[in-house]
């Protein structure tokens, strides 16, 4: 089975493991994925990850995190897709709940959060909102 969006995968795994209150969610290896996950740990919507290798395979295998009982993250969203790729200059980065969640950007100084972006004057590539 190939995966034609692996950000989407990513995404769906996380969101589905949150419902059923899974602690940890693996996943195939990926550069982007990783920043991904990195940037979702630095913003606090995830607990850790991991990169592990096994028969010459990685994959990460994420730590979830939880409050009083409720997953953190509440929403997972999809921005630009393969079929219709969304971009967005520095001066109009998107406000996700306003300013309650975070737009995950694809820049060419790599993966930030909208704020980042807009406080460093990029633009580029929306890749999720996650709230």
């Amino acid at each position: 089975m190939t995966i034609n969006d692996p950000i989407a995968d990513a995404l769906t795994r996380i969101r589905n493991a949150n419902m059923v209150k899974h602690e940890n969610v693996s996943m195939p290896h990926s550069n982007l994925k990783e920043e991904l996950i990195k940037v979702l740990q630095k913003e606090g919507y995830v607990e850790s990850y991991v990169v592990e290798e096994k028969n010459n395979f990685k994959f990460i295998n994420v730590t979830l995190k939880y409050h009083n009982n409720q997953a953190v993250i509440t929403g997972l969203q999809r921005v630009s897709k393969p079929g219709l790729r969304v971009y967005s200059k520095a001066k109009n980065m998107p406000r996700v709940f306003d300013g309650m969640g975070i737009a995950v950007i694809s820049t060419s100084k790599g993966l930030m959060t909208e704020k980042e972006a807009r406080t460093n004057k990029l633009g580029g590539e929306v890749l999720c909102y996650v709230w």
